[in-house]
C-alpha cells in the first residue's frame, strides 16, 4: 500500500521544528541530499555529519550540507534522527554499534537497497523499535558530497520496510521526514523489498555494467564510441556508478538478482533467437509486448487503482 499525505506547497511539507538535531552517516549523493533539503524545509534545525572520508567531510562543510563532523558514537549519542546513507556492507557492520549508543528518544533510519541481511541482524536488539528500515527510490550515477541534488527525492517513492516492528513515534517521524522531501511512501517487508528492487533497481545496473563491459571487449570499441548517440549514453550511464555502493547491493540480494538475472537472460535469448532464425513475426511481437511498458510509466496502469477523491490516496493491488 502506498499513500500519499496533505498537500503539498511547491512539491514539499514544510515543518517547524523546535531544536531538531540530525544526524547524518554518509555525505554523498543520498545523505547529502537529504541534508540538504532537510535544512532548506525547515525539518531539520541541526544537522551533525559522520564521514570517514576526510575530503569529503572537508567538502560537506565547505558546502554547508552540515554544521559540523564529529566521530559516530559522539554523533548519534544526543540525536533526534539518524540517518545512515553509506554502502549497505557498511551499515551491517555498524548499525548494531549506533542502536548501542543511541538514547531511547533517538530514530534510527537506514537509506539501503537491501533489507533482509540488516533487518536480521539486528531483529532482536534492545532497541529495534527506535530503527526504521527505509529504501528512497532516488539517485543519479554520481556520488560524494558535490553531487548532492535539491529536489532529488522530490515526487518520488520511498519504501519503509517491515513498519509494525518500529515503534510508531520512531515511524511517524520518519513518515514525516519522507513528506518533507517531498516523497510519496509505501509499506513492504524487508523480503519483498529486496525481490522488488532486485528487478526495478538492481537488474538495470547489472545490465548496465555488462553492457559497458561488451563494448570495452570489442577491439574497435573506440569506433563505437566515437559512434555512441544519446541512446547509448543513457542506457550505459548507470555503468558509471560506484562499485563501492553496487557490489555490495549485488552480493547481499544475490538470491534475488540471480532470479532477476535468469529472466532478464531468457528475455535477450528470445530476442537473440528470433534475431539468427530470421523470425519477423516473433521480433514484432516482442518488440510490440515491451512497447507496453509506455503506459505503465505513463501512469496508466490498470492493475492499480486510484482513489483520487481523498488528501490521502491509497493505491492497491
Amino acid at each position: 500500500m502506498i499513500f500519499e499525505a496533505g498537500s503539498r506547497n511547491s512539491g514539499t511539507l514544510f515543518f517547524m521544528n523546535t531544536d531538531m538535531k540530525l544526524t547524518v552517516i554518509g555525505l554523498g549523493l543520498i545523505g547529502g541530499s537529504m541534508a540538504k533539503d532537510l535544512r532548506r524545509t525547515g525539518f531539520a534545525t541541526e544537522i551533525t555529519g559522520v564521514e570517514c572520508d576526510e575530503g569529503n567531510a572537508a567538502e560537506a562543510m565547505r558546502l554547508g550540507l552540515v554544521d559540523r563532523i564529529e566521530p559516530l558514537e559522539a554523533a548519534v549519542k544526543w540525536a533526534d534522527l539518524v540517518i545512515l546513507a553509506v554502502p549497505v556492507d557498511v551499515v551491517l557492520q555498524i548499525l548494531p554499534v549506533i542502536l548501542d549508543n543511541i538514547g531511547s528518544h533517538t530514530t534510527v533510519t537506514d537509506m539501503g537497497s537491501t533489507k533482509r541481511q540488516l533487518t536480521e541482524k539486528v531483529a532482536k536488539h534492545l532497541n529495534r523499535r527506535n530503527y526504521v528500515p527505509a529504501h528512497p527510490m532516488a539517485g543519479t550515477e554520481n556520488s560524494g558530497p558535490s553531487a548532492a541534488l535539491e529536489n532529488l527525492f522530490l515526487g518520488k517513492i520511498a519504501i519503509i520496510c517491515d513498519h509494525d516492528q518500529s515503534g510508531p513515534q520512531h515511524l511517524a517521524l520518519v513518515e514525516k521526514m519522507f513528506y518533507a522531501l517531498g516523497m510519496h511512501i509505501a509499506y513492504m517487508t524487508s523480503d519483498e523489498q529486496d525481490h522488488s528492487t532486485a528487478f526495478i533497481s538492481h537488474l538495470p545496473h547489472a545490465a548496465a555494467f555488462s553492457l559497458a563491459n561488451a563494448v570495452l571487449d570489442k577491439e574497435d570499441r573506440q569506433i563505437i564510441f566515437d559512434l555512441a548517440s544519446g541512446g547509448f549514453n543513457s542506457t550505459v550511464r548507470l555503468a558509471k556508478s560506484s562499485r563501492a555502493m553496487w557490489q555490495p547491493i549485488f552480493e547481499q540480494n544475490h538470491d534475488y538478482m540471480v532470479e532477476s538475472l535468469n529472466v532478464y537472460i531468457r528475455h535477450l535469448e528470445q530476442f537473440r533467437d528470433a534475431l539468427r532464425d530470421k523470425d519477423s513475426h516473433k521480433l514484432e511481437e516482442l518488440i510490440c509486448n515491451a512497447n507496453r511498458i509506455r503506459s505503465i510509466l505513463d501512469g496508466e496502469n490498470h492493475q492499480f487503482r486510484r482513489n483520487e477523491e481523498t488528501i490521502v490516496k491509497f493505491y492497491t493491488k
